[in-house]
């Protein structure tokens, strides 16, 4: 009955995902107004997500995160949780646009694509019976999903600036007012002859804000980990495969902070660094899982 329940609310969270997606392309492409259900569905959907995951937990006894399969259910929610807090602070409604398509493949790649092996919850090996279990991955999958969707927003820029250099007013860490005004008037029509630079503005605002959010979460589970490795096998640090494309990931969202702040960078070149983080993100989460090696693969391809 649990696992019932548990498939029930994966398939209420794609559904909404799905509609809501639909409902967000549908209001910027005809410029609609009126109030948002793309929110309410993706409050929706991120409460089921959540619903799931407390059934796991209180079935297995343990936090779910022991798999690839609970890993990308909580990195779905990581991205509606972020994706409605962000959109609740700056009514923008471009990032459930541009999350609602993510949360949606990855919901269904962890649905349809996984084998069902994959998905039932299994006793924890030694290792993973750990408090820090709960501590590293859940802090590591939140930062995944603020870097995911500030590196979208930042790919977004690119594209709609078309590559070129854009004349960006104010400062990177800019002002919230002035933030939520630019968001307000912009209404997200794609009136680019009209609204092009505003636009661009917010969401060269908007990527820096929430990767700046994602980069110490980032910092923090990379931490957590490394007190754990030492717990678990004996050394804070083994250049597993994981740890060293968690490094990498965080030498890239590092130079991208280091160049927004202290070189002044805004625009195109910080935009071009979040688009190659974007892609290194999911070569650490996904890609390294899939070559079976290593401490922290789960390894199902190989």
């Amino acid at each position: 009955m649990n696992t019932d329940t548990q498939n029930t609310c994966i398939n209420i969270a794609f559904a909404t995902s799905l509609a809501s997606m639909l409902f967000y392309w549908i209001q910027i492409i005809f410029v609609v107004r009126k109030k948002n259900i793309g929110i309410v569905l993706t409050i929706i959907n991120n409460l089921s997500l959540a619903t799931m995951l407390a059934l796991r937990w209180i079935t297995s006894g343990y936090f779910p995160l022991s798999n690839l399969y609970e890993s990308l259910v909580f990195l779905t929610w990581g991205i509606t949780t972020v994706h409605i807090f962000t959109e609740y602070k700056t009514n923008n409604r471009l990032i459930g646009a541009i999350t609602s398509p993510v949360a949606m493949f990855t919901l269904g790649f962890a649905s349809l694509s996984l084998p069902a092996d994959m998905k039932t919850a299994m006793p924890l090996v030694p290792a993973l019976k750990s408090n820090w279990l709960m501590m590293h991955v859940s802090v590591m999958m939140l930062s995944y999903s603020a870097l995911i969707i500030g590196s979208l927003l930042a790919i977004l820029f690119l594209v709609l600036s078309k590559g070129k250099e854009v004349n960006i007013q104010g400062s990177s860490i800019g002002n919230d007012n002035h933030n939520r005004k630019l968001s307000s008037t912009i209404e997200y029509s794609l009136d680019l002859q009209n609204n092009n630079l505003s636009l661009l503005e917010s969401l060269d605002n908007l990527s820096y804000r929430i990767i700046g959010l994602g980069f110490p979460l980032l910092t923090i589970g990379i931490i957590a980990g490394a007190v754990w490795a030492n717990n678990a096998w004996g050394s804070y640090w083994s250049w597993d495969p994981k740890e060293t494309w968690a490094l990498i990931t965080w030498l890239i969202f590092a130079a991208y902070l280091h160049a927004r702040i202290t070189k002044s960078w805004q625009g195109k070149k910080p935009a071009i660094l979040a688009a190659i983080g974007f892609v290194i993100v999911w070569i650490c989460y996904l890609g390294v899982n899939f070559l079976g090696q290593g401490l922290h693969s789960y390894g199902w391809l190989a």
